[in-house]
C-alpha cells in the first residue's frame, strides 16, 4: 500500500514539474526519477526496518515463553540467561557458564 502511495505522490509531483516549470521533458523525466528513487527506498528500507524488528521482538516473546532460541550457534534460554529490556540483549546468569555473555536479540533466529 505504501509503495502505492509513493507512486501517486511522484506522479502529482510530475504534474506540477510538467505545468508550472519551463524544464524540457528529458529534465522533468530525470527528477522524477530521482524522486522516485529515492520515495521506493525510503518506503523500502522502512519496510525491512519494520519485518527485522517484528522478528527480535518473536525472539523476544518465544524467550519470555520460556522457549530456547538459538543466537550464533549458541542456545539461549531462561535457565541460563536473563533478558535485558532496554537493549533487548541477553546476558549470562551468574553461577552459569555463560555468566557475563551478552547478545543481542537481534542476530538470533
Amino acid at each position: 500500500m505504501a509503495y502505492i502511495a509513493g507512486i501517486v505522490v511522484v506522479a502529482l509531483f510530475f504534474l506540477a514539474l510538467h505545468y508550472f516549470t519551463e524544464l524540457t521533458n528529458r529534465q522533468k523525466a530525470t527528477i522524477t526519477v530521482i524522486v522516485l528513487s529515492v520515495v521506493l527506498s525510503a518506503i523500502a528500507f522502512n519496510s525491512y526496518s519494520n519485518a527485522k524488528s517484528q522478528k527480535m521482538l518473536d525472539v523476544v516473546m518465544k524467550f519470555n515463553q520460556h522457549g530456547t532460541v538459538v543466537c550464533k550457534g549458541v542456545s539461549v534460554n531462561d535457565e541460563n540467561y536473563t533478558l535485558s529490556i532496554g537493549t533487548y540483549t541477553f546476558i549470562g546468569k551468574k553461577d552459569t557458564p555463560f555468566y557475563g555473555q551478552m547478545i543481542s536479540a537481534s542476530v538470533c533466529e
